[in-house]
């Protein structure tokens, strides 16, 4: 079994880690079908409400493995993207929680998870035409979606990294801790798998897939994910829960 990527649970969390310090994490095809497959037992388990994506060693990802690269291979899973994670999302949440450089690649798989913690000296870049590259992961076109145009022009053109201050006020990034990121990545997930998982699920989808959706059609479309969490047992639970001062017994049904 391989070590490039770690995966731990804990109270309902999956915590994966990609391992390759040495190499500042850089990406191979390995350790994108290891975080995929983690990604499906976030899914396929009932247990699991939330997953953390971090790095070990003090880095998230610095991009692709650029050996591996040399050599022919792409860090992707199969039509799933770079790292598993950047042209397919689970249903569940994933956080990503960023230590030192999430770089190309690996600020394009930071992007690609729901939401972000970083460690207050963190920096974010895609400086791929810096190697004249191109940014493919998401870079160039999930960017702009995020921030505006021209800061998106900037980061692609430039290649320049920005902070974890500046990702923050550019709303790039959900919170900045002082010590690791995982930690604050841990807190905010608590925050989520506490809440009913498909009440959590459907909003994660309508977020994500809302962006192209014709205004006169939106109402119809949302429907669609949410008309069965108003008629789960879930839903029944939470109404009781409150009137009850207690906490929720969640069923995921």
């Amino acid at each position: 079994m391989s070590d490039e990527v770690l995966i731990a649970e804990e109270d309902g969390i999956l915590l994966v880690s990609i391992n390759r310090p040495e190499a500042r994490n850089a990406m191979t095809k390995l350790a994108s079908e290891m975080i995929a497959r983690a990604m499906d037992r976030l899914d396929a388990e009932p247990g699991l409400r939330c997953a953390i994506l971090t790095g070990a060693g003090g880095t998230f990802c610095s991009g692709m493995d650029l050996k591996g690269f040399l050599k022919g291979e792409l860090p992707v899973a199969g039509e799933r993207g770079f790292g598993g994670l950047t042209a397919w999302t689970p249903r569940k949440p994933v956080i990503a929680a960023v230590d030192g450089y999430a770089l190309a690649g690996g600020f394009e798989l930071a992007i690609a998870c729901d939401m972000i913690v970083a460690n207050i000296d963190a920096k974010f870049g895609i400086p791929e035409a810096k190697r004249g590259l191109a940014a493919g992961g998401g870079g160039m076109v999930r960017l702009p979606r995020l921030v505006s145009r021209a800061v998106a022009m900037e980061m692609a053109l430039t290649g320049d990294p920005v902070t974890a201050t500046r990702a923050y006020e550019l709303g790039l990034i959900n919170q900045i801790v002082d010590g690791p990121a995982v930690d604050g990545a841990r807190a905010l997930a608590q925050r989520v798998a506490a809440n009913g998982p498909l009440a959590v699920a459907a909003s994660k989808a309508v977020i994500r897939e809302s962006w192209l959706w014709p205004d006169d059609d939106i109402n119809n479309r949302q429907n669609a994910y949410i008309a069965a969490v108003f008629e789960s047992e879930d839903a029944k639970e939470g109404a009781r829960a409150f009137a009850e001062k207690r906490k929720p017994n969640w069923q995921g049904r």
